[in-house]
């Protein structure tokens, strides 16, 4: 059986080196009201007294009800402070601003608010010496469901090895807010929106298919399908000449 006590004492103590190494005094992460959200922050919260979660609803209504709920309520139990901050007019404005210059597309647009969030985070841990703590999973860096430069990026990520089910279990060792472990994921780009609808498979299948490389054809061509075309989100930018030593 898994041993979540000592796993959890483990990622506490990877947080708590990071924050030594870079002489930062506190850590940020985007609450999101999800499930990737609530273990980061409750890691965080244990490793560092010092660690606050950021709201940011972003024009989909989701943001604004479900997610907040969820994400309040993760924060109270756990202790955890927590700010509110509405980035619609901020997106808005800069559709405005682009709309004229090129056409933009659907995805593009969605992409905004991830990063937008990501900025967001970085001013206010610039601002109060905090890392940004990053919270995808383990199947989603897999598919490459995540944002380029969006919640794509981040100081550091104590969950980034877990997969879906494995944060699930998680969760319910930590005895989170029911709603968190049981609602679809989403992350909240449109309205309606559900992960596993939008990839056309479950992360069941997903995460079965990495732990054990087992799958039905179906869900076997759309894994190696997302795989194959998102592997530049999963490293670093190509550069002439090789990169530079530290």
């Amino acid at each position: 059986m898994r041993n979540y006590k000592e796993e959890l004492e483990k990622r506490i103590a990877f947080v708590q080196n990071k924050l030594a190494e870079s002489g930062a005094t506190g850590i940020i992460f985007g609450n999101s009201g999800g499930k990737d959200s609530a273990l980061v922050g409750i890691i965080c919260k244990l490793a560092c007294d010092n660690t606050e979660g950021v709201i940011m609803p972003c024009s989909s209504k989701r943001n604004f009800g479900e997610d907040m709920e969820d994400g309040l309520a993760v924060a109270r139990q756990f202790n955890i402070r927590n700010r509110t901050i509405d980035l619609t007019p901020v997106k808005d404005l800069f559709v405005n601003i682009l709309d004229p210059q090129t056409e933009l597309t659907n995805s593009a647009v969605s992409n905004i608010a991830p990063r937008l969030r990501m900025i967001t985070l970085y001013t206010i841990g610039q601002s109060e010496n905090r890392l940004v703590a990053g919270t995808g999973n383990r199947s989603e860096a897999y598919m490459g469901y995540f944002t380029k430069w969006g919640d794509g990026a981040y100081d550091f990520n104590p969950i980034y090895d877990l997969t879906v089910g494995e944060i699930y279990e998680f969760l319910a060792y930590l005895d989170a807010p029911e709603n968190i472990i049981k609602k679809a994921p989403s992350a909240g780009l449109f309205e309606g929106q559900t992960d596993e609808a939008e990839m056309g498979v479950t992360y069941a299948a997903i995460d079965k298919y990495i732990l054990t490389g087992e799958a039905d054809p179906k869900d076997k061509e759309i894994i190696d399908r997302y795989h194959s075309r998102s592997g530049h989100k999963r490293r670093m930018p190509d550069v002439y000449g090789g990169r530079v030593d530290d």
